[in-house]
């Protein structure tokens, strides 16, 4: 071996080295007897090295994995040996392998026993087992080995060809008929061997039969000396962990539903009967997490039996299971209400399949009432904070805590299903006690009563939110708790958590304030002042920018006599803030955003006339213009590139909050109508010089192209004076991301404006078109992914913008721009439908080709370029056969199938088009210069001209399955 090479295997070996040795394992992989060099180290113990031994079990495992066939019957033979007479040694060494030496070993024999067990080693465990016999250290590898052969056959997370799946299948039921009794024999012996003395071990086992209990005879296991010994390692502090996760695979085992109950009850006597069931005497809460899960196993397997049984019509034995399945819900409520999360979280399945029991029964028992109300006492508790949760800095428990709240979320979903009178009369007793001395109670117990206000919403489900209409209990309860909370002052609650409750359900129930408008004023107050969108907290200060948003457009009726009050008061928060002068806004730019866009509803939503309302959008647009003529004044001359870049910032922000003001409008009629044409229109013409500017120009022409997208849609055809000067610009040195955002606009132009931008399209057509075919054409790396990956994209961009074009009946563009010309972008097409494997572009250029065809050009060129019919037999028709049957189309992909259909439209397009002609050309000349068998040829016609287009579709996709190796 290359000594300098192995070095480099040392983690702290320098980069050089580690480089070196990456080479070095590459070659030896490709290497045809490299391996043996590998064999022999190990079973030599040539290397001491811990780092060269695990890199020779890497060659082992690359050759069994990939390069095992090309072995002789005599190399294989080595292969067993090595393996062995390592294991062999093990027994003999002073000190065992690092762990991650033995797991790869184990990795390497599962490989192999994959491989050999069913051919050539059909001996494999009883050979590994006369080695080890009861040796610890023998014991540990044989039960890894046995976890990696579990991972080989039956890992879900494993994505296996069908033919490696069923090879799993044969040896899984091989396995059955000759060893696992034996195998479990030997793991019943390991336990009572080493449960007292080497707890390491016995862990181990009791995983490996946890494994394979899914998988084996449920009597080799689920018999009184094995349960016995389970049992007894309950009570086992080392052991009891592992035991309960085994006993919840084995009650997890799919089995006969009465099967499973008489399993799950007698294992439930016992542990209760050895005292397991006392929660409360119980202090160490890892093994209480297990047992919720265990616990959480029992009630789920029960509901699954009762499920099966009722559906059988088993009524006796469907009663036994619930009443089996009743008797655990006292210990279910211990769990749930448990102070710690994790134990508490194992139980919620259980519980919400017994609420799903409970929603199926006519009528409930007091016992069962009395039961739905503990498990709502127990959310209410539970859904509340700790002290410990850091609301400033939230990191990994604060998320598990998040993600717990929403698991609670779903159980008072459940409990709403099955008595929503009992959830709104309890939420309502929570809240009003609480609300009612809101000042001297703590944070966490505020917040949790109005979130459960908050989240009566979704669980007591109405249409378009209409709480406060319909059912007059509950919307007089509903708007009992609304008016209490904004009268109340809680708003006022110095906590972030109480306060963002406080505005996401006033939000959530912005329909209570249509019913009480005297409401909405002190409402507002709250949004606009150190509450809300002044808040100390930068936290609180986002989410109120984006929820006031939410509240005034829900209720832009109620708005009219607060407009400009509310105008005055966000002056200052709509301020540019330019770079220089070192103030800090309170919001940030995306916040920001949605309080221009709030303003831009309220006037636009307004009863003010039509002056007023121009007036206004000239004062909140005003200042972004002014702003805007500095700054880019400033970038010209700026010359630090950091300085550059934060101005440039600014500029696009001044754009993106000029766009945002305009999703008040939804198209140029209600722009019209509030005389802002013309404030729209000047903003245009103070943002389009920013195109030209050199500095920048990534950010700048992206905060540019979004707004005239938007003014495209607000101001139509009073933009298209602009684009082609804005259109020359953005061409000017592209990279292929500015192409790729540039064609949506002209997309978009075209498709709404047509014929009316005809000239244009003529005129920049073929710039367009040189500027993405040089992007295309520039050389790249062999191996760049990223710009592989942007020319894909804007390939695609390029096939759109042909496609948007014929499609909106302007295929005449493409026509006028000259012979050669039109010869290069019909090339293109073909290409793009053939060469590239890339199903999206493939079906656009198909529907391109299809469109071409409306040209329906004569032999004389008369209705279409000259050629156009040679152009059709010599390149359209062969390309519908060429591209489908490349290797690269796959069929069984969902994109191949639809590029696959749009190609059966091109063959049917031409059909319609050229008749008979197309139909002899297909039959005596194009068919069977594929070699397509005579009738086969017969069979495609007819098909073809079939009037249903879904018959030729089907026909189709069946022609090419056959044709394909």
């Amino acid at each position: 071996m290359d000594e300098q090479a192995l070095l480099g295997l040392n983690p702290n070996a320098d980069s050089d080295f580690r480089q070196r040795a990456l080479a070095y394992f590459e070659q030896l992989k490709i290497s045809p007897d490299a391996w043996q060099v590998c064999a022999e180290a190990l079973a030599q113990r040539t290397y001491s090295d811990d780092h060269i031994k695990f890199f020779c079990f890497q060659v082992l495992e690359h050759q069994v994995k990939y390069k095992y066939s090309e072995l002789t019957t005599v190399q294989q033979q080595l292969i067993r040996e090595t393996l062995i007479s390592w294991l062999q040694a093990q027994m003999l060494n002073p000190q065992p392998e690092k762990t991650f030496i033995r797991n790869k070993a184990a990795q390497v024999f599962a490989l192999l026993f994959v491989t050999e067990y069913l051919t050539k080693w059909p001996k494999f465990f009883f050979d590994i087992l006369s080695v080890v016999d009861l040796n610890p250290r023998g014991v540990d590898l044989y039960l890894r080995i046995l976890m990696a052969i579990d991972s080989e056959l039956v890992d879900r997370d494993v994505v296996h060809t069908s033919e490696e799946a069923r090879r799993n299948t044969l040896i899984k039921d091989t396995m059955r008929e000759q060893c696992i009794p034996n195998l479990v024999e030997s793991w019943y012996q390991i336990l009572q061997n080493y449960q007292y003395t080497n707890s390491e071990v016995t862990c181990q086992c009791l995983e490996v039969v946890g494994a394979y209990v899914s998988w084996i005879d449920l009597s080799l296991i689920a018999n009184d000396r094995f349960i016995n010994m389970l049992l007894g390692h309950m009570s086992i502090e080392v052991l009891r962990e592992e035991a309960c996760d085994c006993l919840f695979e084995i009650v997890n085992k799919g089995m006969d539903p009465v099967d499973k109950m008489k399993l799950v009850e007698s294992l439930c006597q016992v542990l209760q009967s050895a005292g397991f069931f006392s929660i409360d005497q119980e202090e160490d809460v890892d093994f209480l997490a297990r047992f919720s899960k265990l616990v959480n196993g029992m009630g789920q397997s029960l509901i699954v039996s009762w499920t099966k049984l009722i559906k059988n019509g088993d009524i006796k034995n469907a009663q036994e299971a619930l009443q089996a399945i009743e008797t655990k819900v006292a210990l279910m409520l211990q769990l749930l209400i448990h102070e710690d999360d994790d134990i508490s979280s194992n139980i919620i399945g259980f519980c919400y399949d017994y609420l799903h029991i409970l929603k199926q029964l006519t009528v409930l028992s007091d016992q069962q009432k009395a039961n739905v109300e503990a498990i709502m006492l127990a959310v209410m508790k539970k859904l509340t904070y700790d002290e410990e949760y850091n609301f400033e800095n939230e990191g990994e428990d604060e998320a598990m805590f998040v993600e717990y709240r929403k698991q609670l979320k779903l159980l008072l979903d459940r409990l709403a299903q099955v008595s929503p009178e009992l959830l709104l009369a309890s939420v309502r007793r929570v809240f009003s006690s609480t609300l009612q001395n809101w000042q001297t109670t703590r944070f966490m117990e505020v917040e949790v009563a109005i979130r459960l206000l908050y989240m009566l919403a979704e669980a007591l489900p109405v249409s378009h939110g209409a709480h406060f209409s319909g059912d007059v209990s509950k919307a007089s309860a509903l708007q009992d708790m609304m008016r209490t909370l904004v009268t109340s002052g809680v708003s006022s609650y110095q906590h972030t958590s109480v306060t963002l409750e406080f505005f996401e359900t006033v939000v959530r129930y912005e329909k209570f304030f249509t019913v009480e408008p005297q409401h909405i004023p002190c409402v507002l107050m709250a949004f606009l002042d150190h509450r809300g969108l002044r808040h100390s907290s930068a936290k609180v200060r986002s989410r109120t920018a984006y929820l006031f948003s939410r509240f005034v457009k829900s209720l832009n009726k109620q708005m009219n006599p607060f407009i400009e009050d509310i105008l005055n008061r966000i002056q200052d928060l709509l301020e540019l803030s330019p770079p220089e002068n070192g103030y800090q806004s309170l919001l940030s730019s995306d916040d920001q955003l949605f309080i221009y866009e709030t303003a831009g509803v309220l006037i636009v939503n307004s009863e003010y006339p039509a002056e007023r309302k121009q007036a206004l959008m000239r004062n909140l647009l005003t200042p972004l213009m002014e702003k805007f003529k500095i700054l880019l004044e400033k970038l010209m001359l700026a010359q630090d590139e950091e300085r550059q870049a934060s101005l440039a910032d600014c500029l696009n922000h001044a754009v993106g909050f000029a766009s945002r003001t305009s999703k008040a409008f939804s198209n140029k009629q209600t722009v019209k109508q509030c005389g802002c044409s013309e404030v729209y229109l000047d903003c245009l013409q103070t943002f389009l010089p920013a195109l030209s500017c050199p500095l920048q120009k990534d950010i700048l022409r992206s905060g540019v192209r979004t707004f005239l997208h938007r003014m495209i849609i607000c101001l139509e055809e009073e933009v298209l004076p602009f684009i082609p000067s804005a259109s020359e610009h953005m061409l000017k040195d592209c990279e292929a991301k500015d192409l790729q955002e540039f064609i949506p606009l002209i997309n978009q132009i075209t498709a709404k404006f047509k014929m009316q931008v005809s000239p244009f399209l003529q005129q920049m057509f073929m710039p367009l078109l040189h500027a993405i075919f040089e992007v295309l054409l520039r050389p790249a790396e062999e191996n760049d992914q990223s710009a592989a990956l942007e020319k894909q994209m804007l390939r695609r961009s390029y096939f759109a913008f042909l496609q948007t074009v014929t499609g909106s009946g302007m295929s005449e563009v493409i026509a006028n721009q000259g012979a050669e010309n039109v010869e290069r972008v019909l090339v293109t097409v073909i290409q793009g439908a053939v060469e590239y494997p890339d199903p999206i572009a493939q079906k656009t250029c198909f529907i391109i080709l299809s469109k071409l065809m409306k040209w329906n050009p004569s032999p004389r060129g008369k209705d279409g370029p000259v050629g156009f019919a040679d152009f059709v037999y010599k390149h359209i028709v062969p390309a519908c056969f060429l591209a489908p049957l490349k290797q690269t189309f796959d069929l069984a992909d969902a994109q191949t199938v639809l590029a696959l259909s749009e190609c059966a439209v091109t063959l049917k397009t031409i059909h319609l088009k050229r008749g008979p002609e197309c139909v002899q050309y297909l039959q005596q000349e194009y068919l069977p210069s594929l070699q397509v068998a005579p009738e086969i040829i017969q069979e495609f016609c007819q098909a073809l001209q079939q009037p249903d287009a879904k018959v030729f579709k089907n026909y189709l996709k069946v022609f090419f399955q056959r044709a394909k190796p």
